[in-house]
């Protein structure tokens, strides 16, 4: 059996599913025909049906939850790994309802924490989340909404945060903050989901036993290439709840989807 598969490029995918798509471990009868992109990008391939199992931000798959579901295994879930908001000047927090702010894709999670604790921003502008730093740098947005690599670089770059949002889901929530998941088709068979779960955990698995296996399919594809700043996105979004959410994974999931439900 082949499915459309759709991951981003960024390094906690490649690092997960590297096992997978290079065959260091036993996929058996499946078989994977790999597409990669930006996480809005993929929010909109799962909008329109176009992948088996994607990886998608939590706040696109409340909103299609009756045609594809989330699997245990593969989630971006954690503590201290939550979007940012950073500036080029100094901006307080209650300034940012009047500022002109850069976002990486609607229907991110990211976007769906900063409607939750900033319900006033209404200026909202969309670009490639690889973008948004030199976006602010120009001045053409007054503050950006950061994720993936450009949570570690934007420092460099001389801008400054304004605020963490993953910090103000943690302390209002008490619970990790979740980004994305792996999801599959609904439609499938309950016996093939089990399997691609299975797989899918065991290719973590094998990530986190063999961290330098990885590397040559994470710098093929991601962004910032450094290994060192690639080391550190796998270490912030690659956890225990990657291989399982459990019961606490599940809770946090829960209270996303609650918190969507109230600003619909």
């Amino acid at each position: 059996m082949k499915f459309k598969l759709a991951i981003s490029s960024c390094p906690n995918d490649t690092f997960m599913f590297d096992a997978i798509i290079n065959k260091r471990i036993d996929i058996g009868k499946y078989k994977f025909e790999l597409h990669t992109a930006d996480v809005e990008e993929l929010n909109r391939l799962a909008f329109e049906g176009e992948s088996d199992i994607t990886k998608i931000s939590y706040h696109s798959l409340f909103k299609i939850n009756d045609t594809y579901q989330l699997l245990d295994s593969g989630s971006a879930l954690g503590k201290n790994c939550g979007p940012l908001i950073i500036s080029k000047r100094k901006i307080f927090p209650d300034e940012l309802a009047d500022c002109k702010i850069a976002i990486p894709g609607t229907n991110t999670t990211a976007n769906l924490l900063m409607k939750i604790f900033y319900p006033n921003i209404t200026q909202k502008h969309v670009y490639l989340f690889s973008d948004i730093e030199n976006i602010v740098l120009d001045n053409e947005c007054d503050a950006g909404l950061v994720i993936h690599e450009t949570r570690f670089t934007y420092k460099n770059r001389g801008l400054q945060l304004i605020t963490d949002l993953g910090n103000l889901w943690e302390n209002k929530f008490h619970a990790p903050i979740p980004l994305g998941g792996i999801a599959i088709r609904k439609s499938l068979p309950e016996k093939v989901k089990s399997d691609i779960n299975k797989i899918l955990r065991s290719s973590v698995e094998f990530a986190f036993l063999n961290p330098n296996a990885s590397m040559p399919f994470m710098k093929q594809n991601a962004v910032e290439i450094d290994e060192k700043i690639i080391r550190q996105h796998v270490e912030l979004y690659v956890n225990n709840y990657s291989i399982d959410l459990g019961s606490e994974g599940k809770r946090s999931v829960e209270i996303l989807l609650s918190e969507y439900n109230k600003i619909q």
